[in-house]
């Protein structure tokens, strides 16, 4: 039961974690970003199991996690009003070709990161672009104004 319960809590961390960590951080990893993932695993497994090497309390965190998984995907699925908590909510970048610096500083993002993702979806100028929207997976998508 001990192996459950620090599996649960470990959910839990780690879903507070990506949340702080923020949408456009996850969506673009740089290499020390993937090490710090790769370390921050294995910190969690000492945590979870201890000493605990068995296949039975592999079983046990493992599923406990898989669970606490699907059941957060289908309260997000089900519940709305739980969904900007448990999905986030997309953010407004550029309104009718005006970059909302606010938004900008709130989700950790540059006018020349902005300018880049632009340009990378063929688009030169953000005075062209009727909306940008950091979505929920850290993508951000544009809409040209026509």
């Amino acid at each position: 039961m001990d192996i459950v319960l620090r599996a649960a809590f470990a959910f839990v961390f780690i879903f507070f974690i990506t949340r702080v960590v923020g949408k456009r951080e996850l969506s673009s990893l740089e290499p020390f970003d993937l090490i710090l993932l790769i370390v921050l695993g294995d910190l969690i497994q000492q945590g979870v199991t201890q000493s605990d090497y068995s296949v039975t309390g592999l079983i046990l965190a493992g599923t406990t996690i898989a669970l606490l998984q699907v059941a957060a995907s289908y309260m997000s699925y089900r519940f709305k009003a739980v969904r900007p908590v448990l999905d986030g909510e997309p953010m407004v970048l550029v309104e009718d070709g005006r970059v909302l610096e606010r938004n900008l500083v709130r989700e950790r993002i540059t006018r020349d990161e902005l300018a880049v993702a632009a340009r990378l979806n063929q688009i030169e100028s953000l005075e062209r672009v009727r909306w940008a929207v950091l979505e929920t997976s850290g993508q951000i998508s544009f809409i040209p104004k026509e």
